[in-house]
């Protein structure tokens, strides 16, 4: 096949047969690439990069876009249950490919996302989703719809920049913010209790499924 200008891949450098075929860098089981962005945080804009928020749990959450519809109800969500991830030593960063200055014009306009206290990331270039595999991308000379946006994904890595869970799901779902903050309960405590597994819908105090013990 003829290489053309067309089906070039700025992200990576290589050529794709088809609009849509952009793997992703990250697999459950290994570790994160270390990439470099800014966060409005706290009022402040701050360089930052995976592999400082190595040493904690964190929770990376993509969302399409600001001064949207149901993105709001799931930052609002991860706001309300922060202190809990952070009693748990986990941080959340949430992403979108808009700016660091949108970001901070969200938080001045809307009073839910006022509340945040997380870093909000910037990923204009769509380096973060592209890594992650929920960049939208589009081919020419027909409009995708959403091109250059995220999808909702959600990844949680642990201290050691290791992918222990992913989930992605269609733009117009939101994500409960309550299943995330479970999931990194149950990720902890099989961390902790070598061998243990946790069944379906497991929460912290239910019984988990302990390794058999010889010669039981």
């Amino acid at each position: 096949m003829k290489e053309m200008k067309s089906n070039y891949c700025e992200h990576c450098g290589e050529f794709h047969d088809e609009a849509h075929e952009y793997p992703s860098q990250v697999k459950v089981g290994e570790a994160v690439p270390d990439l470099a962005f800014e966060a409005y945080h706290r009022g402040r804009v701050e360089a930052l990069t995976l592999s400082a928020l190595r040493g904690s749990w964190l929770a990376l959450v993509f969302y399409p876009a600001d001064f949207s519809s149901v993105c709001p109800t799931e930052l609002a969500e991860l706001a309300a249950l922060y202190l809990r991830f952070k009693r748990l030593g986990a941080e959340i960063v949430s992403v979108s490919s808009d700016t660091v200055y949108a970001h901070k014009a969200w938080q001045e306009a809307d009073p839910q996302i006022a509340q945040i206290e997380y870093p909000m990331a910037a990923d204009p270039s769509g380096k973060l989703a592209y890594a992650f595999g929920v960049l939208i991308e589009g081919g020419e000379p027909m409009l995708t719809e959403n091109e250059g946006l995220a999808q909702r994904g959600t990844f949680l890595i642990d201290p050691a920049g290791v992918l222990r869970a992913m989930e992605i799901s269609d733009s117009a779902v939101g994500r409960s913010a309550a299943e995330t903050l479970r999931k990194l309960e149950a990720l902890q405590y099989v961390e902790s209790h070598k061998g243990a597994t946790c069944p379906a819908s497991w929460e912290p105090g239910e019984k988990a499924i302990e390794p058999a013990r010889k010669g039981k």
